[in-house]
C-alpha cells in the first residue's frame, strides 16, 4: 500500500477498509443513533469518496437503518467476530458515492479534526469540541447528501 494510505480495521483486524489520501469530510455527532453504534457518547465519521477506497477485506455483516433527517436507507458494516461498526453506506440510486468509516477504526492519534459537530441537542454535558468548529442542534444542510 502507498504512504498516503491509512486502514481501519475492527477490534480483532478481521474486517478492515484501506483508502488513499485525506478524508473530503469529517464530522462528530451526537445523535443518539450513533450514540448506539459507538457505545460512546458520539461518534466521529470520515468520510471518503469511491475512488480514494484501496482494498476492503475480511466478512461483515449488514445493519440498515434510516438515516435520522433525509429517511434514506444506510448499511452499516460490521464484523461477525467482534461486532466492531467499520464502515457505512448509503443504498440506492440518491446515495453519495463513496462511504464513511468509524474515524476511530483507524487508531491514528494524528487523525484530522471534525470539521463540523452535528447533533449538539443530543450532547451529553460535559462533552466539549476546540473553539473554532461550527456546532448545529442537528444535521445541517451542508451534510445531508453524505447519505
Amino acid at each position: 500500500m502507498g504512504l498516503n494510505t491509512r486502514v481501519a480495521r475492527c477490534a480483532c483486524d478481521q474486517l478492515q477498509v484501506a483508502v488513499s489520501g485525506e478524508p473530503y469530510f469529517i464530522a462528530a455527532c451526537h445523535c443518539t443513533q450513533c450514540q448506539r453504534r459507538t457505545g460512546s457518547v458520539f461518534g466521529v465519521s470520515a468520510y471518503f469518496t469511491g475512488t480514494q477506497v484501496v482494498a476492503v477485506s475480511g466478512e461483515s455483516k449488514v445493519f440498515v437503518r434510516s438515516a435520522t433527517t433525509s429517511g434514506r436507507p444506510v448499511q452499516f458494516h460490521f464484523c461477525p467476530q467482534c461486532g466492531s461498526t467499520v464502515y457505512w453506506t448509503g443504498v440506492g440510486e440518491d446515495a453519495a458515492e463513496g462511504l464513511g468509516i468509524a474515524a476511530g477504526c483507524f487508531a491514528d492519534r494524528h487523525f484530522p479534526a471534525p470539521q463540523i459537530v452535528a447533533w449538539c441537542v443530543g450532547r451529553v454535558g460535559w462533552v466539549e469540541f476546540p473553539p473554532g468548529i461550527p456546532r448545529h442542534d442537528s444535521q445541517p444542510e451542508s451534510i445531508l447528501g453524505l447519505y
